[in-house]
């Protein structure tokens, strides 16, 4: 039994049972301020770690919105979940080759991960949610970050729980299941807000489905692998996927700019990753197997290219990202 569990055995004993969205933010609270979970020895690898292509698109994409924007000087870089830094690396170096070298913003809890991201990324300033970021033009970048944002499950309108069992943890009720995530709506109406009140775009990259349907998405990984999701808690990642409709009404909800949704394999394909894999194989010749075997990763049909997809959030003011207007 792991000590969150024990924790949470013990709390459901003394209380009854906790809800699905506290026992996911239970989990993920305690996964990340206690490891790394990113690359072949952690649970899961994300696309900028896959390769530097993915980190420079978005770097360019920004790039290009700063200046059809009339490059305001007071502009700021944002990520939110920002892993070991790596995306953030990638993307800076496009934008100050653009001549953008904006000040760094990152929001991340895990005190782990902030020591890969100040190596990464020299003179970042950390936030521990949105509620503290400056109030100035924003470039936003949400990488796999509201896919772990906790989510409520109900069945036949009751909310489903979490509660004892004998030598674990079960669930209270099955059924058809409608996940909602007040979290991530908060989340989002929160970027929302301050892209209109300041200025500036955000990119939402995550795996999830275009339109709210019913439907039981709760997921873990360990090792690489699926896990039962009550297995080990504390000890493997919890995700869900994003349902891309409630996140664009709660941007639309809060006055901001909505893009249409396209895969990721449709926003690399447009923002040039062939020929961006092209410049670095023959720059590097003795990895172009393997910087072909990542673009094809990325973007594969059926895969990462398919299941990921992107939308833009943006001020009635900026023009929409590349690849999504």
């Amino acid at each position: 039994m792991t000590p969150l569990e024990r924790a949470l055995r013990d709390q459901i004993l003394s209380e009854g049972p906790i809800t699905v969205e506290a026992f996911m933010h239970a989990c993920n609270a305690y996964y990340y301020a206690t490891r790394d979970p990113l690359g072949t020895r952690g649970d899961f690898t994300t696309a900028p770690e896959i390769s530097q292509m993915f980190g420079e698109l978005i770097g360019a994409c920004l790039a290009a919105c700063w200046a059809a924007a009339e490059k305001p000087e007071d502009v700021i870089y944002i990520e939110l979940g920002p892993g070991r830094g790596t995306l953030a690396a990638d993307a800076l170096r496009v934008l100050r080759s653009a001549g953008l070298d904006p000040p760094v913003h990152l929001v991340e809890t895990s005190p782990i991960l902030r020591g890969a991201q100040a190596e990464a990324v020299p003179g970042a300033t950390w936030h521990d949610d949105l509620s503290t970021l400056p109030n100035s033009p924003m470039l936003v970048v949400a990488n796999e970050f509201l896919d772990a944002l906790p989510v409520r499950q109900l069945v036949d309108g009751i909310e489903r729980k979490v509660t004892a069992a004998a030598g674990g943890l079960a669930f209270d009720r099955d059924g058809t299941i409608v996940e909602q995530s007040p979290a991530r709506g908060e989340a989002v109406a929160e970027i929302a807000k301050r892209l209109i009140s300041n200025g500036g775009a955000a990119l939402i990259i995550d795996y999830g489905h275009e339109r709210s349907a019913p439907g039981d998405t709760l997921q873990a990984v360990r090792g690489h692998r699926y896990a039962p999701v009550l297995d080990k808690p504390g000890e493997q990642d919890l995700t869900a996927h994003v349902d891309f409709e409630a996140v664009a009404k709660a941007a639309v909800d809060a006055g901001a700019k909505v893009t249409r949704l396209v895969t990721q394999r449709q926003w690399l394909e447009r923002l040039g990753i062939s020929a961006r894999a092209e410049a670095l194989a023959a720059a590097h010749p003795h990895r172009a197997e393997e910087i072909g075997a990542a673009r094809t990763r990325l973007t594969a049909p059926g895969g990462m290219g398919d299941l990921f997809k992107v939308l833009a959030i943006h001020s009635p003011d900026w023009p929409s990202p590349a690849g999504l207007e």
